[in-house]
């Protein structure tokens, strides 16, 4: 499974992650809308304005590098400092930051420290695993909230699975740079979604499924903590429950 513990444990098959990473890393990837390029394909992925909204999660205060064990992304909302990632990558509690666009233990567009977690009452109870999305909002920097400095995508629920394809970026706790890969997922069971996309491994729990409009339709997470091979991952399928969860963190 894609879950991991802080410090970032699960690095297994860290040798076939790295060699598919690599061999990936020329190809060219689809656009989220089934544009040029192969579906199914990961490679590292560049600096783009998409990828400064996906960073990766640490724990504590310590130095960057090697540190990170979960992702989450930057998504809309009305006080521009929402993150969305996987309920399980929010456990263990503690002091967490929020780091976008980390690459090589840098931080180009600063840490951000998580000031409020916002996980749904049946992930609470009983870790469902069909409720393993949640939120989290960062304090301001320098009177500015995240969502100004590297803005922000939509939070989508109702989606059909597979209307079109998604472009799926995350940080596997092996590396210190993301990876991205884009294919069409396709239905797990009426609750869930999954998708084909090598070299996932654990760290990448919280990674965003943002489809050809720029809406977050998915996060790693879900059955099977995310999966358990590296080359399937899934999702829960964003629906009331999920909604209402996200309007929660709008009353604030």
């Amino acid at each position: 499974m894609k879950r991991t513990t802080r410090p970032p444990g699960n690095r297994r098959n860290a040798l076939f992650v790295a060699v598919a990473v690599l061999a990936a890393t020329s190809a060219s990837v689809a656009a989220a809308d089934d544009g040029r390029g192969p579906l199914g394909v990961t490679a590292r992925a560049s600096g783009t304005v998409a990828a400064s909204r996906v960073g990766a999660l640490f724990g504590g205060s310590g130095p960057l590098e090697g540190g990170h064990f979960c992702t989450a992304s930057v998504v809309h909302s009305k006080g521009r400092n929402l993150l969305v990632t996987a309920a399980h990558c929010l456990d263990g509690g503690g002091k967490l930051r929020f780091v976008p666009g980390y690459r090589d233990g840098k931080a180009p567009y600063g840490i951000w420290d998580i000031r409020r977690t916002y996980v749904g009452d049946a992930w609470t109870g009983a870790q469902d695993e069909d409720s393993d999305v949640a939120f989290a909002t960062v304090a301001d920097r320098g009177g500015k909230g995240v969502e100004d400095v590297v803005g922000g995508n939509a939070f989508a629920t109702g989606r059909e699975t597979g209307a079109t394809a998604v472009t799926v970026t995350g940080y596997p706790s092996i590396l210190e740079a993301p990876i991205t890969c884009t294919n069409r997922p396709t239905a797990h069971s009426r609750t869930q979604q999954r998708i084909a996309c090598p070299a996932f491994a654990g760290g990448t729990s919280g990674s965003p499924w943002v489809n050809g409009y720029g809406e977050v339709v998915g996060v790693i997470g879900g059955h099977e903590a995310g999966g358990d091979t590296d080359d399937i991952s899934y999702s829960v399928v964003l629906g009331d429950e999920a909604r209402a969860l996200y309007r929660s963190t709008q009353e604030q």
